[in-house]
């Protein structure tokens, strides 16, 4: 019997299929699109996710980052990573280089869907195969998690994120976020003459309508767009548990605060390096607890940013405020990281 069936053969699938085969189980993963596959996401790993692409065994080519400069047009506050540098990477090289890994160590990736489970004292069955535990790492509108009963309905107001990159010389080794009033823009080096921007905002606007909100980011965008604009959202995802009988929740299927942190990579990583040690362990059900303890950082830190973010007046505050208190932005930067 398979030990570990995988839905999703994104990062989150595909490094929860690498840590199980690492440690001796078996992993099958199901995906139905052709790698690599690219998402709309702001490509910046924080060092806690580039040391753990390492500890994958993962080699990638990317961009080294040395920290995070926030920016409003007018002022900045920079802050550097303490515990080494994050990593600029396109996500299709990403998706590559983890496909390649898993490979390695003889996971098996099947094409197909999982669109029904069946589960039992000893097992789950999905896309004609059984096995001992089954993940959903099949996204950020998971059809897994929905099936499962999962979800938790969410008043807040939606924000969508799009994306798109510029062949242009990375002008810093920061990721760089730019408020402005109805969203933020992220600029991440990503290659030697490539650049990532990606906006996020509650507004429903076309990507250039988004840009011409940062006129001094748009000034240095000289070299032609490379990428269509890809998006994705509504962003936040509340899910009700990340372990229903012997179906695990990883990466943004078990659940999305914001983009606004750039920490969804990073956690999905590590999430999966967690899942697998509780099966390991004989205790899925304690992945519950051990989810939210590792992601805890990232939800508080993230919701409180989201919320004064609601309110404009509050909102522009955030730049003069830690460009004031560097001590405090510096701190707040290196729990992300």
């Amino acid at each position: 019997m398979i030990d570990v069936l995988v839905a999703g053969g994104g990062p989150a699938g595909l490094a929860t299929a690498i840590h199980a085969a690492l440690a001796g189980m078996e992993a099958v993963v199901v995906e139905p699109r052709s790698t690599p596959v690219d998402k709309a996401c702001g490509e910046g790993l924080m060092p806690s996710g580039a040391a753990a692409l390492r500890s994958l065994g993962v080699v990638v080519d990317g961009r080294t980052l040395r920290g995070i400069r926030y920016l409003d047009g007018r002022r900045q506050a920079q802050a550097a990573f303490r515990d080494g540098p994050g990593l600029g990477v396109r996500r299709t090289a990403l998706h590559a280089a983890l496909y390649r890994r898993a490979a390695e160590l003889g996971v098996e990736i099947v094409s197909g869907r999982v669109d029904g489970v069946r589960q039992d004292r000893d097992g789950v069955e999905a896309a004609g195969l059984r096995a001992r535990w089954l993940v959903a790492a099949d996204g950020l509108h998971s059809p897994l998690r929905a099936l499962l009963g999962l979800e938790l309905p969410d008043r807040r107001p939606r924000r969508y994120g799009l994306r798109r990159h510029y062949r242009v010389a990375p002008w810093t080794d920061f990721v760089e976020v730019h408020w402005a009033a109805d969203g933020e823009a992220y600029v991440t080096p990503v290659g030697e003459n490539l650049v990532g921007v990606a906006v996020l905002s509650s507004r429903r606007r076309g990507y250039p309508d988004h840009l011409a909100d940062f006129p001094a980011l748009l000034a240095r965008l000289e070299g032609p767009a490379m990428t269509p604009v890809r998006g994705a959202g509504p962003l936040r995802q509340r899910v009700r548990a990340r372990v229903a009988g012997r179906v695990l929740l990883v990466g943004d299927a078990a659940g999305y605060t914001d983009a606004l942190t750039g920490e969804g990579v990073s956690l999905a990583l590590l999430s999966a390096r967690t899942l697998v040690h509780c099966l390991l362990t004989g205790a899925p059900q304690s992945y519950e607890a051990a989810w939210l303890r590792l992601s805890r950082r990232h939800r508080l830190l993230t919701g409180a940013l989201l919320e004064t973010r609601r309110h404009r007046a509050a909102a522009r505050l955030i730049v003069p405020a830690a460009r004031r208190m560097p001590a405090l932005f510096g701190a707040a930067v290196h729990a992300l990281a």
